[in-house]
């Protein structure tokens, strides 16, 4: 490890405001093109912006969330470029006075605890959208869609706090877990509500100067911006220990061929010419408005780890995928108030539950299998109704069908043979069918019960009771 990674993360979240951040055209994904459009997102010459109050709290809400100070003033300014799909020749964003300051949020690899840093967090509006022609009738000709200019986006910048890949992916993941929970954004990466830039340079080990840095776009998912940046950190140590110099750049990442590419200089904030914008005053957030938005935000992320391991005496790994996800969660909760077994609970829903959610990319609460479902099956374990692999089975069949596990298993007779005595005939049966398997664990091959209680299973069509097979094993093989 010759060199250190300094890395900073540049998040762009889209809110989920109905309307956008200065007009009161529709935010809706998927439209046809130039439909959600009006003079004022199209940057006609005289409009003037309103701004979208529903913008400021829900970024209020998400500073409180991200621990930052909560500026009190808080001023807009205009950031001039050129981009095809940017109508007026400048993006409404904030630079010198940002709405939220000092932020951090803390990540945990491998039982280690790291907080990064958040430098701030501003407003701005989207650009639109460019699409190039292969699917179009002409590869040669490029169209804009500017559905998207306007949309209220807010962007968080952390501190160059973080070292590794897998610290950057730690910390999205956790940022989007918070956004989520408090309903700020869907966070939907394929449809560009959160976006990620990072930024990357090298030091040697144990130098305190920064190295020149190179900025990744074009990254769409989580393993994305961990590949970039694990090949951005290999391209950049290789020009070093060549003896070559790092240009300062922005980069593309491309997926397919698994590199980066170079894209542009990389622009200073000067070469953007911030100034305030004329036509928004400053915004005065009161220390009511404050406290109104505060009293509205949900228990967090690490708030319900710790509960779920207190109130539930779940281990650390199970609470911290069941609150990875605030449907998770939630789901959890609601099997658990109808039986109160939470870890049993919490296996079927990590093992079987998750599983399919995967499979189908769908909602967990989309699922035919219900909480109520859940907790039904492992009621009817836990009562020596079923035995595990029979609760599989009706998993499935609720999986399937959506009918309650107890009218399952009633339909189909289910219910495990729990009658000692009509069990004890049929592992006799099984013993007297194996005689050399019978010799040998009598030998000393113990390990042959796992056997004999699988050919019970098999008898019975896995409706005997496990515990019952065990003693009575035990008690006729001895």
């Amino acid at each position: 490890m010759k060199y250190e990674a300094v890395i900073g993360l540049e998040v762009h979240v889209q809110l989920s405001t109905k309307s956008k951040i200065f007009c009161s055209c529709s935010t809706e994904f998927g439209a046809d093109p130039n439909t959600h459009v009006c003079p004022v997102c199209l940057g006609m010459p005289g409009v003037l912006p309103v701004l979208n109050k529903q913008v400021v709290e829900y970024t209020i809400k998400a500073g409180l969330a991200l621990n930052c100070d909560i500026q009190r003033k808080s001023v807009f300014a205009r950031k001039n470029y050129f981009y095809p799909d940017l109508p007026k020749g400048y993006q409404i964003s904030q630079y010198e006075l940002p709405i939220c300051l000092n932020g951090f949020i803390e990540i945990e690899i491998d039982g280690v605890k790291k907080k990064i840093g958040i430098t701030r967090i501003h407003m701005e509006e989207d650009a639109g959208k460019s699409i190039h022609g292969e699917n179009l009738g002409s590869p040669a000709h490029s169209y804009v869609d500017l559905n998207r200019t306007g949309v209220p986006l807010i962007e968080i910048v952390s501190e160059p706090d973080i070292r590794t890949p897998e610290e950057a992916r730690a910390y999205l993941q956790k940022l989007k877990t918070i956004l989520e929970y408090i309903e700020v954004s869907d966070c939907n990466m394929e449809e560009g509500s959160l976006r990620c830039d990072a930024n990357i340079s090298l030091r040697p080990v144990g130098e305190t100067k920064f190295g020149t840095k190179t900025e990744i776009k074009n990254m769409n998912s989580f393993r994305n911006v961990q590949r970039a940046i694990e090949f951005e950190i290999k391209r950049q140590a290789k020009i070093l220990d060549e003896g070559g110099t790092i240009v300062q750049e922005t980069r593309l990442w491309d997926p397919n061929k698994g590199i980066t590419v170079s894209m542009r200089s990389k622009e200073e904030a000067h070469d953007y010419r911030y100034f305030p914008d004329p036509d928004l005053v400053p915004l005065i957030v009161e220390n009511d408005w404050i406290e109104k938005v505060k009293s509205t935000l949900p228990e967090l992320p690490d708030a319900k780890k710790e509960r779920f391991m207190k109130e539930y005496g779940l281990p650390s790994y199970d609470a911290e995928v069941l609150i990875s996800n605030k449907h998770y969660a939630d789901y959890f909760e609601q099997s658990v108030k109808n039986h109160n077994n939470p870890k049993a609970i919490s296996n079927w829903i990590m093992s079987e539950v998750l599983r399919d959610v995967n499979e189908k990319g769908c909602n967990i609460f989309e699922l035919n299998v219900k909480p109520e479902h859940i907790a039904e099956i492992v009621k009817l374990i836990d009562d020596g109704k079923i035995s595990g692999k029979i609760g599989k089975e009706v998993y499935q069949l609720v999986l399937e069908s959506g009918k309650s596990p107890a009218k399952i298993v009633e339909e189909k007779g289910l219910i495990q043979i729990s009658d000692e005595s009509a069990i004890e005939e049929i592992v006799k049966k099984v013993l007297e069918a194996n005689p050399k398997e019978v010799e040998r664990y009598k030998n000393g091959e113990k390990k042959l019960q796992g056997f004999f209680v699988g050919q019970v299973m098999k008898e019975t069509k896995g409706k005997a009771n496990p515990k019952l097979v065990n003693q009575l094993l035990q008690k006729l093989l001895s």
